[in-house]
């Protein structure tokens, strides 16, 4: 299967100039780095060495992955911030766990003895949390539910709705957000057995920029969809077939 590394970036220049170059291009078919508006460089260095670049038109990480969706040529798609949070050289074992026929796999950061250096207290705690509640409502097994580090079929996107307005705009208007789709895309794929699976990869720290997280907001909205899902949404597949 052909695959796809998506690197979403806002004003990473120091991340960029050190991660990318790590990337083995025959790791995969296309790497692809999604921007948001970078003001620092990002983009043109990013351009000058050779990454095709595409800047997204609408601030939100969820409207990177859409706006980018049609120019993503990969059956597999392997998404990471190359902030340094995300160690690359992990890249090829995600992607053979694909290859053994997961349709999910996460780059987990806390899978047996892998530790986050990135997590403070109150990031450590909530990450704990939001996955024991997803594995404990729908009898899923992750240590880590919430990370952008991961890898799945590109159908997947389809089949769990993650390209639907209607899987986020409740939340998000709610708590004056926009959210991402890593932890719905935790949920559904839980609630519709896929096979998932976690290698563990572990969280070093990031390198230069700002951390982008919205704590309270996107917490709030995440821990609101965990339990909506619950009576929420169904396949639209399961729904026709009735």
């Amino acid at each position: 299967m052909r695959s796809s590394l998506i690197a979403l970036t806002l004003d990473e220049i120091d991340g960029v100039r050190e991660i990318l170059p790590r990337i083995d291009r025959a790791w995969c078919d296309q790497i692809l780095v999604v921007d948001g508006g970078s003001a620092d460089g990002t983009i043109e260095w990013c351009r000058d060495h050779g990454f095709d670049v595409y800047v997204q038109k609408q601030k939100g990480i969820r409207f990177a992955y859409l706006e980018a969706l049609p120019l993503i040529t990969g059956d597999v798609v392997l998404t990471l911030s190359p902030d340094g949070n995300c160690p690359v050289e992990f890249i090829p074992a995600i992607l053979r766990k694909i290859d053994e026929g997961y349709d999910l796999v996460i780059g987990s950061r806390y899978l047996g003895t892998a530790k986050s250096d990135d997590d403070d207290l109150l990031t450590g705690f909530g990450n704990w949390l939001f996955t024991a509640t997803v594995n404990f409502l729908y009898r899923a097994n992750y240590t880590d539910a919430m990370v952008i580090y991961r890898a799945f079929r590109r159908e997947l996107i389809e089949e769990c709705d993650l390209d639907k307005e209607e899987s986020y705009l409740l939340p998000e208007r709610l708590f004056g957000t926009v959210i991402s789709w890593e932890p719905l895309m935790s949920v559904r794929a839980a609630k519709t057995r896929k096979r998932i699976a976690e290698v563990a990869v572990g969280e070093p720290p990031r390198i230069g920029g700002k951390r982008k997280l919205q704590i309270w907001r996107w917490g709030a909205s995440y821990y609101f969809q965990f339990f909506r899902e619950l009576w929420f949404w169904r396949r639209t597949s399961d729904i026709r077939r009735r």
